[in-house]
């Protein structure tokens, strides 16, 4: 069994003025950037085996502060990204009400976060992975392993769960 603890990247200012990110590569503003600093303090103590991370500046970024005290490399994932929200990236709730969406569906995303797992649970048999994603990324994630998706962490947050006979099983 691999444990993944699964963070969700540090805040940027879309996420600040509700704007949908997906595959937009927008750095952490300064108070993401604390938040960063914030966990790896907490992190501290952890026993990790490795570090991953969706190569989105935010996610990068977010991990790369988590590394630097935690004295990990990161190990960039593409498929760890968000979903690809397409023509709705960088609009609001409001304004996405407006518009027909046109992207990558649930199912696409869910599909490339969980064979991200899978291979990371392959390099890493009865490790402790921690792994720097996006809110959306985390969901699909929960609902493979509950059934249902939990309300959207907040930046910075946690949650953990484990690959275990080639599934993803809820840990909290």
């Amino acid at each position: 069994m691999t444990t993944f603890l699964l963070v969700r990247h540090g805040e940027t200012d879309w996420n600040a003025h509700g704007r949908l990110q997906g595959h937009t590569d927008r750095p952490l503003n300064d108070y993401g950037r604390r938040q960063a600093a914030k966990l790896a303090g907490e992190l501290e103590e952890e026993q990790l085996d490795a570090i991953y991370a969706s190569d989105l500046a935010r996610a990068r970024e977010t991990a790369e502060i988590l590394a630097e005290r935690l004295r990990l490399p990161v190990v960039l994932d593409p498929d760890l990204r968000e979903k690809d929200w397409g023509n709705w990236e960088g609009l609001t709730a409001v304004e996405r009400d407006r518009v027909e969406f046109a992207g990558e569906s649930t199912e696409q995303h869910q599909r490339r976060m969980l064979g991200a797992l899978e291979r990371i649970a392959t390099r890493h048999p009865h490790g402790r992975v921690l792994v720097v994603t996006h809110g959306g990324s985390m969901r699909r994630v929960q609902a493979a392993a509950l059934g249902f998706a939990l309300p959207v962490v907040a930046n910075c947050g946690r949650w953990t769960c484990a690959w275990q006979d080639g599934a993803v099983v809820a840990v909290d």
